[in-house]
């Protein structure tokens, strides 16, 4: 029998404001008990969030998942750096890609997949701009106006 298709999806959208991604990828996340039942209750933050490389292995910093509410003995840290789950070929392009001047890695989505696992969609992101970001908010202006003229 399929599960059914989870509702969680927590978005850093400060990210998109302040990044151009280049490239994106889809990760698995390393986690105990309590972390995927508060992420399954929705109580996790990507805000200031980002990825590093050490020992050929890439991890995620300053992902808030907050206490589970239920979890007695085995609580977890909110804000320990966590591990992610790639291939080979994409943890090489992402180490190339972020030696590169003006890349790095952001986490922009932390989503339960249809199996039931967490999942982080990363990009290999460039840093916008002051003007871009000016530019960005007048397209998204233009496109609301356009949508309540019609």
């Amino acid at each position: 029998m399929p599960k059914a298709k989870s509702k969680i999806e927590i978005k850093n959208k400060r990210s998109s404001f302040d990044y151009e991604f280049v490239e994106t990828f889809t990760a698995g996340v390393v986690l105990t008990g309590t972390e995927i039942k508060s992420i399954r209750a929705g109580k996790a933050s990507l805000a200031d969030s980002y990825c590093y490389f050490a020992n050929g292995e890439l991890y995620v910093k300053n992902m808030h998942i907050s206490d589970y509410w239920w979890g007695s003995f085995n609580v977890h840290d909110p804000r320990r750096d966590r591990k992610l789950l790639l291939t080979k070929k994409e943890l090489k392009r992402l180490f190339r890609g972020s030696r590169e001047k003006g890349l790095t890695i952001v986490a922009t989505r932390l989503f339960i997949s249809e199996k039931g696992y967490a999942k982080l969609n990363i990009a290999l992101a460039k840093g916008k701009r002051e003007y871009d970001k000016r530019h960005s908010i007048k397209e998204k202006d233009v496109r609301r106006e356009m949508e309540r003229g019609t």
